[in-house]
């Protein structure tokens, strides 16, 4: 029986694209770049997830690729690459003010609380996560969070699951599931790590990547048809 949950955040209890597409209009607004179009918005968010496989890849360093898209981005829209440190230190704070749950997902963490342990375990940013699990209320629903950046590895690295479960300390790794989108990092780590894995796909993408997949899931609701404890 399953009696502990990792959960991922970003497209998994939250709409990470919503909170994204917010905090990068305001900011454009802010910096005095005028709107951001839809077009590139579609640039930038193809930039961003090709760094981030990239780390997860182990080939580039976080701060690196944080503050690489946006000298990146911004050199290809002709505006000042200097400008990049201090626009993702705000971009990271910012993502936190734009709250959207994935299919209710507090209610459903909520009625979870006490039947079994449920952790956060996340690629994002300390900065970011710590107010995003503020504000949506859903950090005071856990019964801890492990962040990429303060364990200094990434998902889907072993070290980081390993690390996560010396501290959550199941009786058996067949006890722990983690629900995540991303093939590449929740599934493809937990998959590593010997856990059950369930992937959330409401969009029903395509499969791109050989790891094993225990459950799969188009709505977290389902959630509860997991052989919980």
């Amino acid at each position: 029986m399953i009696r502990t949950i990792l959960w991922d955040v970003d497209g998994t209890l939250l709409d990470f694209h919503a909170a994204e597409g917010s905090a990068l209009r305001s900011l454009f607004r802010k910096f005095g770049f005028g709107d951001l179009n839809g077009e590139d918005l579609a640039r930038y968010k193809a930039l961003n997830i090709s760094l981030w496989k990239a780390l997860e890849r182990n080939e580039i360093t976080k701060p690196r690729g944080l503050v690489g898209r946006f000298e990146r981005f911004f050199g290809d829209l002709g505006l000042d690459p200097s400008l990049a440190p201090e626009f993702n230190e705000r971009y990271q704070t910012a993502l936190g003010d734009t709250i959207v749950f994935m299919d209710d997902s507090y209610e459903v963490v909520k009625a979870l609380r006490g039947r079994v342990r449920q952790y956060v375990v996340s690629n994002g940013t300390v900065l970011a996560q710590t107010k995003k699990l503020k504000n949506s209320g859903l950090g005071d629903l856990m019964d801890g969070v492990f962040l990429s950046e303060a364990i200094g590895t990434e998902k889907p690295g072993k070290a980081f699951f390993d690390a996560v479960l010396s501290e959550v300390a199941p009786e058996s790794p067949d006890q722990v599931v983690i629900i995540g989108d991303a093939l590449s990092s929740d599934i493809l780590g937990g998959d590593r790590a010997g856990i059950r894995t369930c992937w959330y796909n409401p969009s029903g993408a395509a499969r791109d990547l050989e790891c094993r997949i225990d459950y799969e899931i188009s709505d977290l609701h389902q959630v509860f048809d997991l052989p919980l404890a």
